[in-house]
C-alpha cells in the first residue's frame, strides 16, 4: 500500500534509545538504518547546524530506502542572518547538495527566528518566489507573534497558498498548558526551549508538515490528539500528503508518542499500512523494551 503520511521524529543519532527503540547492543553507525526500519520520515535539524558534505549526503542515500522521506531544515547560516534576500544563492546551493537523495529528499522547511517579524514580509515573499517550489517543495515556520495576529496571519497564509508552499504547524500547547509551576515545566534541562506560539492549523500546499511538541506524560497529550487525529485522517481523506514530526523534550519518549499517533490514526480507520516499527517487531527484529513511562499506557 502506498501512503500519504509519513511520520518520525527530529532526529535519528540518539544514543539514549539503545534498549528501547533501537536494540540492546546497537552501534551509532548502524543508527540511520536502524531508524529506516521503524519510521517513514525525519525531520533534518541536523542540517539546521551544518552543511552537510557529499560523502554525508551519498551515505544518507545509500541507508535510507526509496520510500524514505528526509525533511531537511534550512542551514540557520540562511535563515537567521536577517533577510533571507542575500542569501538565496547559498540556499540554492545547498539545495544542489541534497540532490543525490533523489526521492527520498522530503519538503524542506526554513525556520524563522523570533526576531523576523512582518516587516520582512516583502523579502520572505521574494525568497519564497525565487524557491524552485514544483521540484523542491518548501514550507516555512513563523515565530515572531505578529505573524498570528490578523490582518498578517491572513496575509501570510494567503501568499503561502499562492505560491504553493506549506505553513509549518508547530504544536507546542501540550508543553505550556500543564505549567502551574516552574518546576513543572518538562523542558526544565533542555537546551533548546520551543517557542510559546499560537496554533493555526491551515493547509496552504499540496502537503502539510506537523511538528508536535509532546509532554513525556503520554495522559497530558490526551486532549491534543483528540483534535490532531480526525484533523490528520480529514486531511489524508482529502488528498493531502501529511508530514507528522512528534518531539519530547525528554529525547526517549518521542519515538513512542510517534508510534502511539500512527496507531490512534489506524483506529480513526485511516488508509494507512501499518507501522514500518510493528512490522519490525513482528519479525522479531528487535531486542528493547519501551520507556516505563510510556508503557503504563
Amino acid at each position: 500500500m502506498t501512503t500519504s503520511f509519513y511520520i518520525g521524529c527530529a532526529v535519528w543519532a540518539y544514543k539514549d534509545w539503545v534498549g528501547n527503540f533501537y536494540p540492546k547492543g546497537s552501534k551509532a553507525r548502524d543508527f540511520l538504518g536502524l531508524y529506516c526500519d521503524r519510521f517513514t520520515a525525519v525531520e533534518g535539524n541536523t542540517t539546521f547546524y551544518s552543511l552537510p558534505d557529499a560523502k554525508t549526503v551519498e551515505r544518507w542515500a545509500a541507508e535510507m530506502p526509496p520510500t524514505f522521506r528526509f525533511c531537511p531544515k534550512l542551514p540557520k547560516v540562511f535563515s537567521h542572518q536577517g533577510k533571507l534576500g542575500p542569501h538565496r544563492e547559498g540556499a540554492l546551493q545547498f539545495l544542489e547538495s541534497l540532490k543525490p537523495l533523489g526521492s527520498r529528499l522530503g519538503p524542506l522547511f526554513i525556520q524563522l527566528p523570533p526576531s523576523y517579524s512582518p516587516a520582512l514580509f516583502s523579502d520572505l515573499r521574494e525568497f519564497l518566489t525565487d524557491w524552485p517550489r514544483q521540484a523542491f517543495p518548501l514550507a516555512v515556520e513563523v515565530r515572531h507573534l505578529d505573524w498570528f495576529q490578523d490582518p498578517v496571519a491572513s496575509r501570510l497564509n494567503q501568499m503561502l497558498s499562492a505560491l504553493g508552499v506549506g505553513r509549518v504547524l508547530l504544536d507546542t500547547r501540550p508543553i505550556y498548558d500543564s505549567i502551574e509551576t516552574p518546576a513543572d515545566d518538562p523542558q526544565i534541562g533542555s537546551e533548546r526551549k520551543k517557542p510559546q506560539v499560537p496554533l493555526q492549523p491551515v493547509v496552504t500546499a499540496p502537503f502539510t508538515l506537523v511538528r508536535y511538541i509532546s509532554h513525556p506524560d503520554l495522559a497530558q497529550n490526551q486532549p491534543y490528539f483528540k483534535e490532531w487525529v480526525p484533523r490528520l485522517k480529514q486531511w489524508l481523506d482529502e488528498g493531502t500528503e501529511v508530514y507528522f514530526f512528534a518531539h519530547c523534550p525528554k529525547e526517549e519518549y518521542s519515538p513512542e508518542l510517534a508510534r502511539y499517533v500512527y496507531h490512534q490514526l489506524q483506529e480513526e480507520g485511516a488508509s494507512i499500512p501499518p507501522l514500518q516499527w510493528d512490522l519490525t517487531e513482528a519479525k522479531g527484529g528487535d531486542d528493547q523494551e519501551p520507556p516505563a513511562q510510556l508503557s503504563l499506557f
